[in-house]
């Protein structure tokens, strides 16, 4: 059974557990990742059968994988800052991102 992701590409998130900000630019509905990236890196063991997110981290140059669990959203209204954004989205409006034809 599917689960329907809580989060939509260009919302802005907060990861719980490592505090900081970001930009959700895709979205799996369940993870889509390794079973040696899931033992190294999801030391929490979050579900794989739940949606897992591709999100640009806010002041840095990378980006993360992760679970919906770990994710709650930020209600800062602030924009973040990451390299990469211009290749996603091309407006902020609402406390959102927007890419190129999308609709708000």
């Amino acid at each position: 059974m599917e689960v329907t992701p809580k989060f939509a590409v260009g919302e802005v998130v907060h990861h719980r557990k490592f505090d900081y900000r970001g930009v959700i630019v895709d979205v799996d509905p369940v993870f889509q990742g390794t079973d040696a990236w899931y033992e190294t890196m999801a030391r929490s063991r979050p579900p794989r059968d739940q949606p897992w997110y591709h999100v640009l981290v806010d002041g840095a140059a990378h980006s993360t994988y992760v679970a919906e669990r770990h994710l709650e959203p930020d209600t800062s209204g602030q924009q973040i800052e990451h390299p990469a954004l211009g290749e996603f989205f091309n407006r902020f409006l609402g406390g959102r991102y927007y890419a190129p034809g999308q609709r708000h």
